[in-house]
């Protein structure tokens, strides 16, 4: 999985369109911003040799700044560092510990026994589970390609075995492991946070209420090809068994309230409730569930550390970009043309959202938050918009991005768990996704759907 968070998917078909696609972008960035457009020519060049996002962005930080303007190293050299000393940082590799845990430790399969006593003997039972279990490890997880692993690893198998066509099972875990980065906690999130100033506290609770109707709209769709191909139902579990199930995944369940709870609460920070899911997550996969035994402990630290290095590697190079945006006033640029050209927020929304799909197809998340965003939200400023909206707005998109090709990391952890290509991954989602894009535009022109929460608790 690593591999593709730092690079490009190697697939002729899309890195020719990446190709043809990255040079009208580069050729259009100098069109319009002149010097300042040498920057993104340079970037998406060094992106389109297949070099890592991360060394492209410090390549093209060093080179501009060094040739091309007159900023004094020494400001580069305390930016470096004063631009990623931030207190909400520390909670993304709290999170990914977390996560590792809590997939390997036992509480994703508690969770899918407890999604299918609930909704297993309606049609697409089965799917349906896959949808609950998802938003139900979304919210303890943080990570989309945590959930796919997570969830998919233990359904999808069990789906196929019931008579489950695998595209069908493929398609509901693909989309539904997406919940990952709008249903509080995410990663994501705190990225966003970090690149924009905006408070993580806010956009977590911002994310409950577009990620539910996302979870039910993903369902419904699950529930409606269920029903029209006859796909089979498992029989009604009874009040005792539901209530068994429940007291075996409660222990994953509390982490929820814990989280969300304390940062509602007041007691503790973003930050701190990151710290406190990974203690937790580990006492529960180790000594409660027992699921993970202590030799596994040090893959899994591992594992986390290596995710958390490569993330906070790209930080580190996005914030030397941020500053070379800054220094070059490219925003501003950029917004004094938006607004001359009387594009008016309905109109740049749109544009931001064509935007950030056409950057899903060469980047995952990560990275074009880091990118994108310092860039972007000054403009949104201007023109009016919520930064906690802007930041739900943008998470839903690369929701999306997740899924499509071809660059979509749902796709390739579902492709590892099913042994399906990608093409046929791409055909078996589509239905989902389709309904994504149409719920993406929903969150994009009625803000209150992400604001009323915030709002109702004081955020």
């Amino acid at each position: 999985m690593s591999a593709h968070v730092e690079s490009m998917a190697p697939m002729t078909t899309g890195r020719a369109a990446a190709w043809v696609g990255g040079i009208a972008a580069a050729l259009l960035a100098i069109a319009m911003l002149g010097k300042a457009g040498i920057v993104f020519a340079l970037l998406i060049g060094l992106m389109l040799t297949g070099m890592p996002i991360s060394i492209s962005l410090g390549l093209t930080v060093l080179t501009f700044l060094f040739f091309m303007s007159e900023v004094p190293v020494e400001a580069v050299a305390m930016k470096l560092f004063t631009g990623i000393e931030k207190f909400e940082i520390m909670a993304i590799p709290f999170f990914i510990l977390a996560g590792n845990f809590l997939t390997h430790g036992g509480v994703a399969k508690r969770m899918i026994n407890f999604a299918t006593a609930m909704v297993g003997h309606w049609h697409g039972g089965l799917g349906l589970a896959g949808v609950m279990a998802c938003a139900l490890f979304a919210a303890v997880s943080g990570s989309s390609p945590a959930t796919v692993v997570a969830i998919g690893s233990i359904l999808l198998p069990a789906m196929v075995k019931a008579g489950f066509p695998k595209n069908f099972g493929a398609g509901v875990i693909s989309t539904s492991g997406s919940l990952g980065i709008l249903i509080p906690p995410s990663i994501v999130m705190v990225i966003y946070a970090v690149a924009t100033n905006s408070s993580v506290g806010a956009l977590f609770m911002a994310g409950v209420v577009p990620g539910l109707m996302l979870a039910l709209l993903l369902g419904s769709v699950a529930w409606y090809r269920a029903r029209k191909y006859n796909y089979p139902r498992l029989p009604r579990a009874s009040w005792a068994e539901r209530l068994k199930a429940l007291r075996e995944c409660i222990w994953g369940l509390l982490l929820i309230v814990i989280v969300l709870g304390g940062i509602y609460s007041g007691m503790f920070t973003p930050t701190e409730a990151a710290a406190i899911s990974a203690v937790y997550a580990f006492i529960v996969a180790v000594f409660v569930y027992k699921d993970m035994s202590f030799k596994r402990i040090p893959k899994a630290l591992l594992d986390s550390a290596n995710m958390s290095a490569m993330l906070l590697y790209i930080i580190t190079n996005a914030v030397l970009f941020s500053f070379l945006m800054t220094s070059e006033q490219i925003p501003q640029i950029m917004a004094d043309w938006i607004i001359g050209h009387n594009l008016g927020m309905i109109s740049f929304l749109l544009v931001v959202n064509l935007l950030l799909l056409a950057a899903g197809n060469v980047m995952e998340p990560s990275s074009i938050i880091l990118i994108l965003a310092p860039i972007l939200f000054p403009v949104a400023m201007q023109l009016g918009i919520d930064p906690i909206h802007f930041g739900i707005l943008i998470t839903v998109n690369m929701e999306v991005g997740m899924c499509h090709p071809p660059v979509g990391l749902n796709l390739y952890v579902a492709s590892g768990i099913t042994k399906m290509g990608i093409t046929e991954l791409t055909v078996a989602v589509l239905p989902w996704l389709i309904a994504m894009v149409g719920f993406m535009l929903l969150i994009t022109y009625v803000p209150a759907i992400s604001l009323w929460l915030p709002h109702m608790l004081g955020y």
